[in-house]
């Protein structure tokens, strides 16, 4: 047996070199390549491993990338861009200058769709192939790879409604693991698994009645069946159907064991799978956490509170709100636009509903929010986690355009807090019947105290708050960003100069505040994690403008260009927003002045 045969492969035309015998030592070696280095340096495990054999399969029979595949959300693509010409720069995955975690199509020709939110391949891929069909290229193979949880989004099956009354040359291969990140939820997970089980009459495929060649279930680990299956799918025209059974984390023990967890495990031994324990003693926690056990502490008090979430229990905590009150916290998966127009039936009811969506995500729901909502000024309270930006999942990612998106819409309340006591003063504001739809921004990762678990205190809707008073500079701050301030002013040598504002609340603005600061200052900085176009800052310079005030305003946040993927720290260096940068633009502006 020949060693290491990941090492002479570049291309999927090196992998066709082997012979079929000797893909399954290659899939062993794979395997390990990849646990190795996400073992090191952190990133999507899981998915990966469970499609090892598909990926080598895919790339043995089809003449990628003249075929065109396309992974939905991309988790699950690692082992594909290791066998397209990134093995040796894979350990730079996700880090700031390296590759990137998900499909990107300027990194290679053979990522043929930019992915990071589930359920578009099947509408991309369609599209290829009846660009293809058009320009008479009738020959090639368009490949879209789809998980059971992506399948049950909407888009997913506005893709298959079309893709079923064309004569496109479209495979659809689901990826059935029963898991997303969370595992899956639904009518169409249960039947899934009906046809896993066999219980499923023969006459009654969901898949075969949308028009489609349906094959399956197949053994997604046995490489030889799939490589047969494919090729023979490979000569049939029109849209197909393949469904495999996969394990996520197959091949790494604890993975597979508990695979919610090993989605995305941190560091870990490569060989035995156990996670590098991380400190998190003496440290502030969470917000994820300080949403999810807030809420579960205001449901105790007030019984319409109800809970929704779309996919993410785990990553947003709203578990915690599943296990008290069962019958009051729903997973409706992977439907961001389901979520919202549900949140707004129960409100019309007069249910208290915390529909808690990563930033990024709700931009997936924008019409909702806007006809189903805001038109309909129902007091849905929107918790967007992941706010600012997220760090090494990248532009796909980043929560950096909310406070744009939302502050236009009439009706629409958004709320930033500073810290965990003023995110649990927020949430419990709001439930006490603010009447008009409101968004609350939080962002990933840790807060800054400790003590958090303050008594509720109610908040004043559109009250900023000084928190220095100075002479001549302004900073005007909107969310957690604001401690950088907080930070980079305390080193500050002038600190008379500088005044510091911080705004829990983008909209309605303290228009009372903003008069006084603008009569009283010479130079207003905004400071926000959000994109300058169209955000807090530029409402404060429309404000400024529309009342005739001549002071100087700087904005600082996201430029308006997409920021990629690194660490937090590295990307607010990159927009100036880290406490570093602001001490530089502060220490600047006090030898102006």
């Amino acid at each position: 047996m020949e060693s290491n045969l990941l090492q002479h492969i570049s291309s999927p035309a090196d992998l066709k070199k082997l012979k079929e015998q000797q893909l399954p030592q290659l899939a062993q070696e794979l395997r390990d390549f990849i646990i190795d280095i996400i073992s090191k340096k952190e990133g999507h495990l899981g998915a990966s491993l469970g499609v090892v054999e598909l990926t080598i399969a895919l790339h043995y029979v089809f003449h990628t990338p003249e075929d065109l595949l396309v992974w939905d959300v991309g988790h699950q693509a690692y082992g594909h861009k290791i066998l397209t010409g990134r093995r040796e720069i894979f350990h730079s995955n996700r880090q700031l200058g390296g590759i990137s975690g998900f499909p990107k199509r300027k990194e290679s020709q053979y990522d043929t769709f930019g992915v990071g939110h589930s359920s578009t391949a099947i509408s991309a891929a369609l599209g290829m192939a009846i660009a293809s069909n058009l320009k008479g290229d009738t020959d090639k193979q368009h490949i879209a790879v789809v998980g059971d949880a992506s399948i049950a989004s909407g888009m997913a099956f506005e893709g298959l409604n079309h893709a079923g009354v064309t004569n496109a040359n479209l495979l659809v291969i689901l990826n059935d693991n029963a898991i997303g990140i969370d595992p899956s939820v639904g009518a169409l997970k249960e039947y899934l698994t009906a046809v896993k089980e066999g219980k499923n009459p023969k006459d009654n495929n969901i898949i075969k009645s949308l028009n489609f060649d349906y094959s399956g279930p197949v053994d997604g680990h046995d490489i030889f069946g799939l490589i047969a299956e494919l090729k023979r799918l490979q000569k049939i025209k029109g849209p197909k159907f393949l469904h495999i059974i996969t394990t996520k984390g197959k091949g790494l023990q604890l993975a597979e064991e508990d695979q919610v967890k090993y989605h995305a495990p941190g560091k870990f031994d490569a060989l035995t799978g156990k996670i590098h324990p991380v400190s998190s003693d003496n440290l502030p926690p969470k917000f994820q956490d300080v949403f999810g056990l807030t809420l579960v502490e205001l449901a105790k008090q007030n019984p319409k509170i109800v809970g929704i979430t779309p996919a993410m229990p785990t990553g947003s905590s709203m578990k915690f709100m599943m296990e008290a009150f069962p019958d009051r916290a729903f997973d409706v998966g992977i439907a961001e636009q389901h979520a919202v127009t549900l949140a707004a039936g129960m409100a019309t009811q007069g249910m208290v509903v915390f529909c808690n969506v990563y930033s990024t995500f709700l931009q997936r729901a924008y019409d909702q929010v806007i006809h189903d909502v805001a038109i309909q000024d129902l007091p849905v309270i929107f918790c967007l986690d992941r706010a600012g930006l997220v760090g090494e999942d990248g532009a796909t990612h980043h929560g950096v355009f909310d406070i744009a998106y939302l502050s236009c819409i009439p009706n629409m309340i958004v709320g930033a807090p500073i810290n965990e006591i003023e995110l649990r003063n927020m949430m419990y504001t709001a439930q006490l019947g603010l009447k008009h739809p409101i968004a609350i921004r939080y962002p990933r990762g840790r807060g800054v105290v400790q003590d958090w678990k303050q008594p509720f205190a109610m908040l004043e809707t559109g009250k900023a708050k000084m928190l220095r008073k100075g002479s001549k500079i302004a900073v005007l701050s909107t969310g957690t960003i604001g401690n950088n301030v907080i930070n980079a002013l305390a080193e500050t040598e002038h600190q008379n100069l500088f005044s510091h504002y911080h705004f829990p609340f983008v909209k309605p603005l303290d228009e009372n505040s903003l008069h006084e600061i603008c009569q009283n200052h010479e130079h207003i900085l905004t400071a926000e994690d959000g994109t300058v176009v169209g955000g807090f800052g530029s409402l404060v310079a429309s404000f400024c403008t529309e009342n005739n005030y001549s002071v100087t305003i700087e904005k600082l946040g996201i430029p308006d260009h997409f920021i990629e993927h690194g660490s937090v720290k590295e990307l607010q260096e990159i927009c100036g927003i880290d406490m570093e940068s602001l001490l530089s633009k502060f220490k600047k502006l006090s030898l102006k002045n």
